[in-house]
């Protein structure tokens, strides 16, 4: 059953009788779920549908694209529908068309079904974490939030394995996996209490706050960071890497899956130790150090001679990562006033969505039309990327500290 009064009060425990905490858990799992998972199998889908590099990235794009525009707005429709009314449609779009991309008989149709799982994930995670600030209070909230954010860490290591085991029965394995969220969907009608009724915020009152953020210059940073971020990781890493992989050293869908799982590994190690980090530099100069470690990976990969060496230098990135987001989050926090908060994190997102979308579509588009092979644009790529993100962190790192 959800959260009682006698809970919100107690210790800094995990209510583990509370059964809105797994179907909690269990959307965060499922929000994460929806490019790691499938990373090892891009290469694959190039002689399945007859496609190119470019085209490849595509998935991930057409996946990420909807939650540049629903994101910020979908805090605004759950307060006033209710938190169960959103979720669980969200849950079952995201598990039907993930699943169907299965029977796709054509490549336009794994990009359409793409497209609506995008929108079924674009704000699991988002609610999710809500969810946790209306079921639970005090230290048990932060205990929460604190096994939320190691789940989500975890998931993101361990699905690159998954995907690339079940790949290795048949390319389309993966995609039947993301029926799962249809069962939580299921739970959550069940299981799943409607929170109390909180005041809604009106339309134009949120816009306005949204306007608000958008005009501050501290806040044009972070979301320039954010971009950033997201563009390098899901373009270089998620989506160009699986391709490099697989051409120049032959890795199957099975061996790029641990290959990449280095970098989810490295950044759950360092995100559960943030707290100590943070007592070393601001989040600012962290947020910038978080920059020279993803610079200084992506150099690596450059240069590395075999795919264990890759692996080791995507350590490098997860330490960036695990860096870089609660350092964005923590500044974010602190950047504005409460009456703006809301909307920084919806911006935050929505930042982090746009990255998200056209890093992969970037990356295999230039690396198959500016040069002579796509491999070879792909290691021109890695070179550029490192070094304009090192010199880029190293500057803002000077800047901050001065």
């Amino acid at each position: 059953m959800p959260a009682t009064t006698s809970e919100t009060t107690a210790p800094s425990t995990i209510p583990w009788g509370s059964s809105a905490l797994y179907v909690i858990l269990s959307s965060s799992l499922i929000g994460v779920m929806g490019v790691s998972l499938i990373s090892p199998v891009l290469p694959d889908l190039r002689a399945v549908f007859g496609v190119s590099d470019a085209q490849v990235g595509l998935v991930i794009t057409a996946y990420t694209l909807p939650g540049v525009f629903l994101t910020p707005f979908i805090g605004l429709v759950a307060d006033r529908v209710g938190r169960r009314r959103v979720i669980v449609p969200l849950l079952f779009v995201f598990g039907l068309a993930g699943a169907g991309i299965s029977v796709a008989g054509s490549f336009a149709e794994v990009l359409a079904l793409r497209f609506l799982q995008g929108v079924g994930a674009s704000a699991l995670v988002t609610l999710a974490v809500t969810l946790i600030g209306d079921f639970y209070e005090g230290g048990r909230r932060n205990a929460v939030m604190g096994l939320n954010g190691s789940m989500i860490g975890t998931g993101a290591a361990v699905y690159p394995l998954v995907g690339g085991a079940l790949a290795g029965v048949r390319w389309n394995v993966p995609f039947v996996f993301f029926g799962v969220a249809v069962l939580v969907g299921l739970v959550a009608v069940v299981a799943l209490d409607e929170p109390e009724t909180r005041e809604a915020t009106g339309v134009r009152e949120y816009v306005g706050r949204i306007r608000d953020v958008v005009l501050l210059p501290e806040a044009l940073a972070i979301f320039a960071a954010i971009f950033a971020a997201f563009f390098v990781f899901y373009g270089a890493v998620l989506t160009a890497l699986p391709l490099l992989l697989s051409d120049e050293f032959g890795l199957s869908a099975e061996q790029i899956g641990p290959v990449l799982a280095m970098v989810s590994v490295a950044s759950a190690t360092v995100s559960s130790q943030y707290g100590r980090v943070s007592e070393w530099r601001t989040a600012p100069e962290l947020l910038a150090l978080g920059f020279v470690a993803y610079g200084t990976s992506l150099l690596g990969v450059w240069l590395a001679p075999s795919p264990v060496f890759v692996g080791a230098s995507l350590l490098a990135f997860g330490v960036g990562f695990g860096i870089v987001m609660p350092s964005v989050d923590t500044t974010v926090v602190t950047l504005v006033s409460g009456r703006l908060r809301a909307g920084m994190m919806g911006m935050r997102t929505s930042m982090l969505r746009l990255g998200q979308t056209l890093g992969p579509v970037s990356f295999t588009f230039v690396a198959e039309t500016a040069f002579a092979s796509s491999l070879a644009g792909y290691r021109v790529l890695l070179l550029v990327s490192g070094l304009v993100v090192v010199s880029s962190g190293v500057a803002a790192y000077a800047l901050v500290r001065r």
